[in-house]
C-alpha cells in the first residue's frame, strides 16, 4: 500500500495519490467543497493510516476533507466507489449452503443469516461482510439484457428478512424465557436491536450490490445513481420525507451564514446623510473646498418582510422550508407578516410567532392548514383570486418600507391571473420577488402563469436550497 520513510511514516504511492486526487474531484463535482489545504492534510492522514483500516480511512478522510456534516451520506457513498472493498475473498471465506441438487439452500442462507445478525460480534470479526458478500453473489446475481446485474431487491427479497425480526430478536434475548413467562425476544428492547440489524443489513446489501455493479458498468455510470445529492441540492418537487427531512437540517447553517451577509451588506450600504457643517468646518483647511465629506452617524433600520406563500400540494415543502428559512432570519427585519394561500390568502403570522423548533414548525403549519381560511373554493391554486383578495383585505399593510415575497410556481388552472392586483401591490413596496421553485424551462407550460407575473414582479427559479439561500442572500433588503 505504501513504503516506509527512515523515519518510520508510510509514504504515499502514485495510484494511491490518483485515487484520493480522483475522489476529490469526485467531490467537488457533487458540490463538497474542498480546498487544497484539505487535500494535503488527507493525503497526510494517509500516510500515517492503517490502509487496510478501511473504517479508519474512512474517518480520517471525513475529518480532514468535511466541513458540513450534511454532507457526509455523499461522502460515504463516494468513498464505497473509490475504496471498494474487495469481494471475491469475502465470498469465498463462508461456504454457501447448498441443497442435494447444488442450488443454494435459500432458507438455510435465511438461519445463517438471522444467527450473524443477531451475534454482536459479526460486525468486527467479519462475519457480517462476509455474509453481505455471500447474499449479493449468490442470491442478488442475475442475467440482464447487458449481461452480469446484481439487484437489492432480489438479494433482499430471497432474504426476507423483516419476516426473520422474531428469530433474530430471540436469539439476542439468548433463547430463555422473560421472568413475565413471555417467549424470549419479545420485549421492546430487542425487537428494536433487531429491526435495527436488519436496516444495517439492507443499507450493507445495498452498498455491496453499488460496489460490484462499479466493478461491471464503471464508477461513472454506478455514481450517477447511487450517490445521493447533498441536500441543499434536492429539488423540492422531487424531494421524498427523508429528503425533506435533510433538507431541514441545513435550515440553521444557511441562516446562520445569510444573517452573517444579510449584516455585512446593511454595515457597507447604510450611510448616513452628509453633515453640512462639519463639512464646511473640515474644508477650511483645503481652503474652503469640500474635499472630505462627513456624514451624520447612520441609523440603518430594519426593513419589513411580508411573505404570500402557496401551500397547496404541489408547493408544500418549498413553502414550508423557506418559511423555516425566513423565521430563522426574522432578527435580520423588524417584523415579518406572512400570507397563506390556496385559493383564498389569509394572514397567518400568529401561527408562527411562538417557538422555534422543528417539531413546533411542524405543528404550526398543520395547525395552519387545517384552522387558517386557506381555502374556501375549491382546493386549487388560483393566483389571481389570491391576488386580487390580498389587495382588497391586505393591501394597507404595504408600505415603502416593506420588501414582499411570494412563494409559488404560478400554476393558476387556467384562471384570471389578475396581474393588475401584483403591479397595486408592488407599486406600494420598497422591493418585490417572486420566488419559484419550478425550472425556469417549464415556466408557462400547462397553466403556468409564469411570464405574466414575471413582467410584473421579477421572478426567480429556486429548485433546491442551494438556489434559495443565493437568492435570499443577494435580494432581501437590509
Amino acid at each position: 500500500m505504501g513504503e516506509r520513510s527512515a523515519g518510520g511514516s508510510r509514504t504515499v504511492t502514485q495510484p494511491l495519490v490518483d485515487t484520493l486526487t480522483g475522489f476529490v474531484d469526485d467531490l467537488r463535482s457533487r458540490g463538497i467543497v474542498v480546498g487544497p489545504s484539505s487535500l494535503i492534510d488527507a493525503g497526510q492522514a494517509m500516510s500515517v493510516l492503517d490502509l487496510l483500516d478501511r473504517e479508519s480511512l474512512r474517518e480520517g478522510l471525513a475529518a480532514t476533507l468535511l466541513t458540513d456534516h450534511t454532507h457526509r451520506d455523499t461522502f460515504d457513498l463516494c468513498f464505497e466507489l473509490w475504496f471498494p472493498l474487495g469481494s471475491a475473498a469475502r465470498r469465498a471465506a463462508v461456504e454457501v449452503p447448498r441443497d442435494e441438487n447444488g442450488d443454494v439452500d435459500v432458507q438455510a442462507l435465511r438461519e445463517m443469516t438471522a444467527d450473524v445478525l443477531a451475534d454482536q460480534e459479526a460486525m468486527s470479526d467479519g462475519r457480517f461482510d462476509q455474509l453481505v458478500a455471500m447474499i449479493v453473489g449468490e442470491v442478488g446475481q442475475y442475467e440482464s439484457a447487458r449481461g452480469e446485474s446484481y439487484s437489492v431487491y432480489q438479494a433482499m427479497t430471497a432474504i426476507s428478512p423483516q419476516t426473520l425480526i422474531a428469530r433474530i430478536a430471540a436469539a439476542m434475548a439468548g433463547g430463555q424465557d422473560t421472568e413475565s413467562g413471555e417467549r424470549p425476544g419479545t420485549d421492546p428492547m430487542n425487537r428494536r436491536a433487531a429491526r435495527a440489524a436488519t436496516e444495517r443489513l439492507r443499507d450493507a446489501v445495498t452498498t455491496e450490490t453499488q460496489r460490484r455493479m462499479a466493478e461491471i458498468r464503471g464508477r461513472d455510470a454506478v455514481g450517477e445513481y447511487a450517490v445521493p445529492k447533498l441536500p441543499e441540492m434536492i429539488d423540492f418537487f422531487s424531494a421524498n420525507p427523508q429528503d425533506m427531512a435533510k433538507m431541514r437540517r441545513t435550515i440553521e447553517p444557511i441562516a446562520r451564514l445569510l444573517a452573517a451577509k444579510l449584516e455585512f451588506r446593511r454595515r457597507r450600504n447604510h450611510h448616513g446623510p452628509v453633515d453640512v457643517r462639519a463639512t464646511l468646518r473640515a474644508s477650511m483647511s483645503t481652503g474652503g473646498v469640500p474635499i472630505d465629506l462627513r456624514r451624520r452617524k447612520p441609523r440603518p433600520g430594519k426593513p419589513e418582510l411580508v411573505v404570500i406563500c402557496d401551500v397547496s400540494g404541489s408547493v408544500a415543502g418549498f413553502s414550508q422550508f423557506t418559511l423555516q428559512l425566513v423565521y430563522a432570519l426574522r432578527q435580520q427585519f423588524s417584523h415579518v407578516r406572512v400570507f397563506a394561500f390556496v385559493d383564498t390568502v389569509d394572514e397567518v403570522t400568529d401561527f408562527f410567532d411562538r417557538g422555534s423548533g422543528d417539531e413546533q414548525f411542524g405543528e404550526r403549519m398543520h395547525r395552519m392548514l387545517t384552522e387558517a381560511s386557506i381555502s374556501t373554493r375549491d382546493g386549487h391554486s388560483d393566483y389571481g383570486h389570491m391576488l386580487k383578495g390580498f389587495e382588497d383585505r391586505y393591501g394597507d399593510s404595504l408600505t415603502h418600507k416593506s420588501a414582499l415575497l411570494i412563494l409559488g410556481d404560478a400554476r393558476n388552472n387556467y384562471r384570471p391571473t389578475h396581474a393588475d392586483s401584483l403591479a397595486a401591490m408592488r407599486d406600494r413596496v420598497r422591493n418585490a420577488y417572486w420566488l419559484n421553485p419550478e425550472r425556469k424551462s417549464a415556466w408557462d407550460s400547462g397553466d403556468s402563469d409564469a411570464s405574466r407575473y414575471a413582467d410584473v414582479v421579477e421572478m426567480f427559479e429556486c429548485r433546491n436550497a442551494d438556489q434559495l439561500s443565493k437568492v435570499i442572500a443577494d435580494l432581501l433588503p437590509v
